[in-house]
């Protein structure tokens, strides 16, 4: 038993010795070594003495983990699972189930299947809960019971879930699934082509440059960019699709770290598409990463207009590093800064608040740079938009609703109660959002504001200093008064959560290449990107 656990203590930390004796941190190699030495002592003692029987992988998983939470929350440690997954995101392709599925305690939900893939000629719809593969029941999983779905393609996985509150079971044959960074490109009007890309893998630039030439073939004549929910990805690539609209050897990202090796600038290394046509960016809170490179070198090169929502303000690069076993981390390494010298990085890991939390940078606080024409632009925020639409915007109760996944609980609903055969002919009307309405209240939803809560905190204090009873009847007043706000909000709130709805629902009929031919027909932000690319003075005066 000791013999084991030596190994298993010694190994890993000589890794650790090696990992840093390999960096900048040779300087402090000293107190490194110091810092390992006594956390060394500490796991041997702790292991071989503990009064129960200890895991000592367990530990270890838990003391790395709890380690990280204090840098920000891109630098993570992965299994050997982990470095998989990571493998097929990056890549684009993998094998298995062919759906988007949600792990969750207890089961896993199937958000979106994929059409014509494994899950989906299975039978299974979104909003199964999938309790049990094979013989594993998910609750009792300890590990991502999501890799449980995975495997060899031509094998067999068993799933029993839930449906409408009935137990059904499946059998799925794995297969391989291509997952393309350009899920849909298609033509909104005679002249104008619409490119949505979803990711940035390693097929990115290919996939909108074939978009690109295509939509071209057909008469594109200007361009709408959808970079909407886009979470990022691979930086060269985000580097390869700026340089589809702008001129060979132009900067599109530089990126600064106390490592000088890391510090890098990067240009445009081919010959672009073309610099020429009318570009309109959309953008919005879940654009982060790579798509704001895009969004930001464009905007700083005054090569696009860029509408929408600020983006979500990540301006942090990530480099994986191998570790033993089979195992990687993944450490944020530097910064990065688009052409004018911006970093959009939203939320400061490095000055946290007293309840821990990382600060936002506040506006007063930004800094003014200059795109290439002269315009302002700031950094500290993520991009912001030379139009900024209220209605990309998620409003507080919005996102409210969203995180509790009662978008998504009322598309499933929906879905099971309602017949919907024609995309072209579809819409949610008043009686609908009034039914949604009394959905959310038959499942408690009940957000506490900030105001709420400060509310709570001062009646707290006043009842230590016995003045509670001079207060009780104002509390009450204002807390009824805060109720009255937040049932008004959702009907202020109409129109975006209709949106959002419309959107989850027609993906239940239509897949998302239904959801796609609806954005074109029916998207606020594509209109008012249509709006700006049909008139070119106004999208010229955008730019100047």
């Amino acid at each position: 038993m000791r013999k084991l656990l030596r190994r298993r203590i010694i190994v890993p930390l000589l890794a650790l010795t090696i990992f840093f004796g390999g960096t900048a941190f040779k300087s402090d190699f000293f107190e490194i070594a110091k810092q390992i030495e006594i956390f060394t002592t500490l796991f041997k003692e702790l292991n071989m003495n503990y009064v129960d029987e200890t895991n000592p992988g367990d530990l270890m998983d838990t003391a790395i983990k709890s380690m990280l939470e204090d840098l920000d929350p891109y630098t993570n440690y992965y299994n050997e699972q982990d470095v998989e997954s990571a493998r097929i995101n990056n890549a684009g392709d993998y094998t298995g189930i062919g759906a988007n599925v949600l792990t969750l305690k207890d089961k896993l939900v199937i958000v979106e299947p994929y059409k014509d893939y494994a899950a989906d000629k299975a039978g299974l719809k979104a909003g199964d809960e999938i309790i049990k593969v094979d013989n594993v029941v998910v609750a009792d999983f300890k590990d991502d019971a999501g890799n449980l779905l995975q495997g060899a393609a031509g094998t067999n996985v068993n799933v029993t879930y839930l449906r409408e509150g009935k137990t059904e079971t499946a059998t799925i044959k794995r297969e391989a699934v291509d997952i393309h960074a350009v899920p849909h490109y298609s033509m909104v009007n005679d002249n104008i082509g619409y490119i949505v890309l979803r990711k940035f893998n390693e097929k990115t630039s290919a996939e909108t440059i074939s978009a690109l030439r295509a939509l071209k073939n057909q008469g594109a004549e200007k361009l709408i960019l959808d970079l909407r929910g886009n979470p990022g990805g691979l930086l060269r690539e985000a580097v390869n699709v700026t340089n589809i609209f702008v001129p060979k050897n132009q900067l599109v990202v530089t990126t600064k770290s106390k490592v000088k090796k890391y510090n890098k600038t990067y240009y445009t290394s081919k010959e672009p598409i073309d610099t020429e046509i009318p570009l309109v960016v959309l953008i919005d809170g879940s654009s982060a990463s790579a798509s704001e490179i895009v969004s930001g070198a464009l905007q700083d090169l005054d090569r696009a207009v860029v509408v929408g929502a600020r983006s979500f303000g990540k301006g942090l690069v990530q480099r994986p590093k191998k570790l033993t076993y089979g195992t990687q981390m993944k450490i944020t390494i530097s910064r990065y800064y688009t052409p004018s010298g911006r970093c959009i990085q939203a939320l400061d890991y490095w000055n946290r608040d007293e309840n821990g939390n990382a600060t936002r940078v506040k506006q007063e606080n930004y800094n003014a740079f200059k795109t290439k024409k002269g315009r302002t632009v700031y950094d500290g925020g993520g991009v912001q938009p030379d139009l900024e639409l209220d209605a990309t915007k998620l409003s507080t109760i919005t996102k409210a609703i969203i995180d509790e996944n009662l978008i998504f609980k009322y598309a499933t609903a929906y879905y099971y109660s309602h017949d919907v055969t024609d995309l072209n002919n579809f819409s949610l009307k008043d009686s609908d959002f009034n039914d949604f309405k009394k959905f959310l209240a038959a499942n408690n939803f009940n957000f506490e504001t900030q105001t709420e809560k400060a509310f709570a905190n001062a009646l707290s204090v006043a009842k230590e200093e016995y003045l509670n009873e001079e207060i009780n009847a104002d509390y009450t007043d204002l807390i009824s008064a805060l109720n009255r706000y937040k049932s008004k909000a959702i009907d202020d709130n109409k129109t975006q959560l209709l949106s959002l709805l419309s959107d989850e629902i027609v993906k239940r009929y239509f897949y998302r290449e239904g959801l796609y031919t609806y954005y074109v027909a029916n998207n606020f932000e594509i209109q008012k990107a249509v709006e700006i690319l049909k008139n070119p003075s106004n999208y010229l005066s955008y730019l100047d």
